[in-house]
């Protein structure tokens, strides 16, 4: 109804416009008049809401509305209209600041009604006290600027409506966010902080705690909803969510009342922010109690979290404590002594004095209906005797907003007028240019306390954080546990002191209020579907990832060297392996090698020592010697594959091992043709030995050997083998190990020792049957068949072994085929001449040749 209300002011202004001639004014509908006023040569407005509520008898718009009934008086008012008055008192008894120049104040009353707000703001800027005015309506406005309005909505009808004029509006107490916008508010300041900084504050606050999984109930209209509109956003930012947000006005139903109980009972979430103020919350107070809804940590904007009054109406402790955001405490000398006495507001309203008297003393000065159970008024009543609203200085930070407002206005005319001894004029100044002026006004009060506008034309944000706490009376107390200071860096604006908190009923300790536990280093959270991001699961990290904080969002891979710990926090040095002297396999392949060695060492004393003996001497005994020699460096070249690898490493244990066993098994192909040349040389007319005497022996070693060397030289010079750390296998360990440089190569040298082994195979099978008594080739023929088996089977098993097992498979190549050649050709040697030595003869060595 009360949008009806001023749509039908604003219609009658257009009748009273169009009907005028542009030379004189004539007021159509009934004058207001200030509630308290004194003249003086430049005017200060003031519009606040001595009344909390109105009541319309007629809205069926069929005869002209009555004027609005306003009642309940809010003393609070009262207090706000005494600080404007002492701060103009001050200034005209000041002989520095506007010598020469009398304020004069005109107070209005708006109900806190957003229509009466407008109507009384139109009547400051017009002054149509009188109904019939003979002067052009395009005359100056009445007022310097406006003090008022008390709340954000009826503050905003005002700022919208006086904004073409120019005509600055100074709030005290309006914080909605939306009042910054200069574009739609160009004429709207306040000397309280904005919303803005408020809900980020509160949300820094809320972040402090850690509560990410809270509740809001906020107060429907601008000042609730704009200000959890910009909470929110801030909260977002910030990773917290809100589980609920309910709007709530004193005049709703009780069903829609009982809905929002029932949502905070439904609800998880511990803590709920309220951003309404202490009408709502008196309210809201009675219901919650008559539910048991209690044991919830509030927290509270600067609108109800200092109020004594809502303190006072908490019988059950449903607030008890609350924690927020308090404009910080200031004085001004001599403001709460003015205030405390009201009898200069009977000069300035003696219509308002007499209603104002009645409800602070709880009088009557007529008695008309018997049935009331009041005193009579004697007018001798003492303020000292009572302890009220109006009594109690809780709000004094607000009463100072309104004393700066003022000052504002009067330095800002004292440096427009050029005042020094005296102002030499009291001409009101062009709004615009007044308001131009008053937005780079900075001054300090008397107190010290610097005031000054923003571009937005708000003050620097600085907030108290008040906790609810009780005293030994239980009665609750409103103690300082912190500061917010937008002015400080981002880090340093928010100081709490924990300790000296004390929390919501039945909580020992900071309430925990979230939607999911927080995640463990070693995890990451995952939104659950459908839900706010505060409600989440905890996965743990990837094998290779680790999260180190709480909370993470996402693991981080480790870098290619580093592998993640078992919990999954930290990347530690993967585990390095390579086949080592220390470890078990290394240690009984070292003892194999070495064992092999030496054994081919003994075998070589044992020839040398029988080096005389038809045993030793069959078959060239050098190609014997040279044969253990290149067997001995076989065992050792296995050692050059254990260790960790080096470039010296890499390159000399596949050289080493390529040309040491085609030196061998070159050895043993001599050998075999040796027999083979040997049995022709037996036959009748045969002279094939002087064709592969010992020089050619010598000669067919040296070639077969040459070869390999100038594979491996080509090998090493396009791409030799060099050390790798090989990441590639094992996603947890690096495997030390030599690349082979060129594959090719590689299985070049193994290619060619195979070719030779086969050859050598070939010609000792043709020869196993020939008729000597100790047939060497027989011999021969089992060692390359294991030699041949043994290297047949390495290469699936080289391919396939991973890690250091590969170097232990070509270990294993390497030792088998060695001591497969070393028992078989040797062994039986050595048997005969330890053993046998009977049969070491000439005699027996020769077998029956075979009839011809």
């Amino acid at each position: 109804m009360e949008p009806l209300f001023a749509l039908l002011h604003v219609v009658m202004a257009i009748i009273n416009f169009s009907r005028t001639n542009g030379t004189s004014c004539s007021l159509l509908g009934e004058p207001v008049y200030p509630t308290l006023s004194k003249d003086g040569d430049i005017i200060v407005g003031g519009i606040l809401p001595f009344h909390s509520q109105w009541d319309f008898t007629d809205l069926s718009y069929l005869i002209k509305p009555p004027p609005v009934k306003c009642m309940s008086l809010d003393f609070r008012a009262f207090q706000f209209s005494q600080s404007l008055i002492y701060a103009i008192e001050e200034i005209n008894n000041s002989s520095s600041l506007l010598p020469g120049v009398s304020l004069g104040y005109r107070i209005y009353d708006t109900c806190s009604s957003t229509a009466m707000g407008v109507r009384m703001a139109m009547a400051l800027i017009n002054g149509n006290e009188n109904s019939d005015l003979d002067e052009p309506c395009t005359k100056p406005a009445q007022v310097q600027a406006i003090i008022g309005e008390t709340y954000s909505s009826v503050s905003m009808a005002i700022a919208n409506n006086i904004g073409p004029f120019s005509v600055p509006e100074i709030s005290h107490y309006a914080t909605c966010e939306c009042l910054s916008d200069k574009k739609k508010y160009p004429s709207f300041l306040r000397t309280i902080p904005s919303d803005y900084y408020q809900s980020r504050a509160l949300a820094e606050m809320v972040k402090h705690f850690k509560w990410t999984w809270v509740g809001a109930i906020r107060r429907d209209d601008d000042y609730g909803n704009s200000g959890m509109a910009a909470f929110t956003e801030a909260a977002e930012q910030l990773g917290i969510c809100l589980e609920y947000s309910l709007p709530f006005f004193r005049t709703y139903s009780q069903d829609k009342i009982m809905r929002i109980i029932e949502q905070i009972k439904i609800s998880t979430s511990r803590v709920i922010i309220g951003f309404v103020d202490t009408w709502d919350l008196e309210i809201l107070l009675h219901v919650l109690s008559e539910h048991n809804v209690t044991g919830y940590q509030w927290v509270g904007t600067e609108a109800w979290i200092f109020d004594p009054e809502l303190a006072a109406l908490d019988k059950h402790n449903i607030l008890q404590g609350a924690i927020g955001l308090a404009i910080p405490k200031t004085t001004v000398t001599g403001l709460k002594e003015f205030i405390l006495d009201i009898y200069p507001l009977k000069t300035a309203g003696s219509a308002i004095f007499t209603e104002f008297w009645e409800a602070l003393f709880m009088c009557k000065y007529t008695i008309q209906n018997k049935t009331v159970h009041l005193q009579l008024c004697t007018g001798k009543e003492k303020l000292s005797d009572m302890e009220n609203t109006f009594t109690d200085m809780s709000l004094m930070p607000i009463y100072s907003n309104v004393y700066k407002g003022v000052y504002a206005v009067a330095h800002t005319l004292h440096s427009l007028l050029d005042c020094t001894q005296t102002c030499p004029t009291k001409k009101q100044p062009d709004p615009l240019t007044f308001l131009e002026h008053l937005k780079r006004m900075r001054f300090k009060t008397k107190d010290r306390e610097e005031v000054y506008f923003d571009k937005n034309g708000d003050p620097a944000a600085k907030y108290e954080i008040i906790n609810w706490q009780s005293n030994k009376v239980f009665q609750h107390e409103f103690v300082t546990v912190g500061l917010y200071d937008s002015t400080f860096p981002a880090h340093k604006q928010l100081a709490i002191n924990m300790d000296s908190i004390v929390w919501a009923q039945n909580m020992n300790q900071v309430p925990v209020s979230v939607c999911s536990e927080s995640c463990p280093p070693g995890t990451r959270k995952a939104v659950q579907k459908g839900r706010p991001i505060c409600c989440y699961d905890c996965i743990p990290c990837a094998e290779g990832e680790i999260s180190n904080v709480t909370d993470s969002i996402n693991c981080e891979q480790c870098d290619e060297e580093y592998w993640s710990n078992p919990r999954r926090d930290e990347c530690v040095k993967k585990e390095i392996e390579y086949l080592s002297f220390e470890e078990t396999m290394g240690v009984l392949l070292t003892a194999v090698s070495i064992t092999g060695a030496l054994m081919t060492i003994i075998i070589a004393i044992v020839f040398f020592r029988f080096r005389n003996t038809p045993v030793v001497k069959a078959n060239n005994s050098e190609l014997s010697f040279l044969l253990l020699f290149s067997l001995g460096l076989c065992f050792l070249c296995s050692l050059t594959f254990i260790g960790q690898p080096s470039g010296w490493s890499c390159v000399l244990r596949h050289t080493a091992f390529g040309i040491t066993f085609v030196l061998c098994i070159s050895c043993v192909l001599g050998k075999t043709i040796v027999v083979l040349m040997a049995f022709r040389a037996t036959l009748p007319g045969s002279n094939v030995m002087k064709w592969f005497g010992p020089p050619q022996q010598r000669l067919s070693v040296l070639t077969f050997t040459l070869i390999q060397v100038i594979i491996c030289l080509f090998w090493l010079t396009l791409s030799p083998p060099f050390p790798l750390k090989n990441l590639k296998r094992y996603k947890e360990k690096i495997i030390l190990e030599c690349n082979l440089g060129s594959a090719i190569g590689f299985w070049a040298v193994l290619g060619y020792i195979g070719l030779l082994a086969l050859l050598c195979f070939v010609l000792a099978f043709l020869a196993r049957k020939l008729p000597n008594n100790f047939n060497e080739a027989k011999y021969i023929t089992f060692s390359m068949l294991i030699f041949c088996a043994v290297w047949i089977t390495f290469i699936p098993a080289y391919v396939s072994s991973p890690g250091k097992f590969t170097v232990a498979v070509e270990i294993f190549a390497i030792l088998a085929s060695s001591f497969g050649l070393l028992f078989c050709i040797f062994f039986p040697k050595c048997y005969i001449i330890i053993l046998r030595p009977e049969k070491n003869t000439k005699k027996q060595m020769m077998g029956k040749l075979p009839a011809k």
